[in-house]
């Protein structure tokens, strides 16, 4: 009487000979295709932007309208290293954070990311690694390039867990709500909240419109890191609260009593993390608004 019946997906998508096209890996294609575009819009919109230095690059293009540090072709060129990062971030992630001991007897197993096996927090690891020389190489603020990036990450967190409930895979804690579902591959048959759909709402969908709430009605752009701090305090928080629901990973249980988590434990540093950010970034006053700033742009 206190629960639904799980609807039954096939994590197959599409399957013609060889080619196997699973619901995971569209959601990882949509994520990254999606913070793609979005990015692209952002850093041709103006209004984002105000305040900022005219681009070096643009300086030499004629009619050229001062907006982003960062160029179209920036963010076109960062997508190959944004899908490495993600990828190789999120499987090491995984592998050293949740089943270390397993993939040293099994190394070769380590590559069958095919099988699942990613971690949030590894994956955030792997961007910031990308973000970082990526700026360096094409001589851009990395920190700005990091607001793009917080900006759509909820967006891709978002697709993440809804194939994690197409797969009926890292389901939640015992419930007795009246939503509560078993899961076929449940080995218990018990039903459990549906965490990865509270996930996929709170740590992607809601945070995803405060973030861009704060870049497009707050103009949080203008000051280089608060984005990012924006995104890491409330991803932490938000992911502190949600584990309350999700039921540990079997191989590690809970690290302290009956209710910490890894995911509690990997989200406290980017609480500390973002309110570091947000504290630096309004340290210093908004672009645009320093004599600096105002100066005319040397023209190249």
């Amino acid at each position: 009487m206190y629960e639904i019946t799980y609807p039954q997906f096939d994590p197959v998508l599409v399957e013609i000979g060889p080619l196997v096209i699973r619901w995971y890996a569209l959601a990882y294609i949509a994520g990254i295709i999606g913070g793609w575009r979005l990015a692209l819009r952002m850093v041709q919109t103006p209004r984002l932007w105000e305040g900022y230095p005219y681009p070096a690059a643009a300086q030499k293009r004629k009619h050229a309208k001062p907006q982003a540090p960062i160029l179209p072709e920036h963010i076109d060129d960062f997508l190959v290293w944004a899908t490495l990062g993600i990828i190789l971030g999120g499987r090491i992630g995984f592998v050293l954070f949740y089943n270390l001991p397993y993939y040293l007897s099994n190394p070769i197993e380590i590559f069958y990311v095919w099988q699942g096996g990613m971690a949030f927090h590894g994956g955030l690891a792997g961007m910031v690694i990308a973000i970082v020389l990526f700026a360096r190489s094409r001589g851009i603020n990395m920190f700005s390039l990091g607001d793009l990036i917080a900006t759509v990450a909820p967006l891709g967190y978002f697709f993440g867990r809804l194939a994690n409930f197409i797969n009926g895979e890292l389901w939640g804690r015992a419930a007795d709500v009246p939503w509560a579902m078993v899961f076929p591959r449940d080995e218990l048959g018990i039903a459990r909240h549906p965490s990865q759909l509270y996930q996929a709402a709170i740590d992607g969908a809601l945070l995803f419109t405060i973030v861009l709430v704060a870049v497009y009605r707050f103009q949080t752009l203008r000051r280089p890191g608060l984005t990012i701090g924006i995104f890491l305090t409330g991803y932490g928080c938000a992911r502190f609260f949600t584990e309350n629901f999700r039921e540990p990973d079997p191989q590690l249980g809970y690290l302290i009593g009956n209710w910490l988590t890894m995911g509690m434990t990997l989200s406290l540093p980017m609480i500390v993390a973002g309110i570091w950010f947000i504290w630096r970034a309004n340290a210093e006053p908004p672009l645009g608004t320093r004599a600096v700033d105002k100066a005319p742009a040397k023209q190249g």
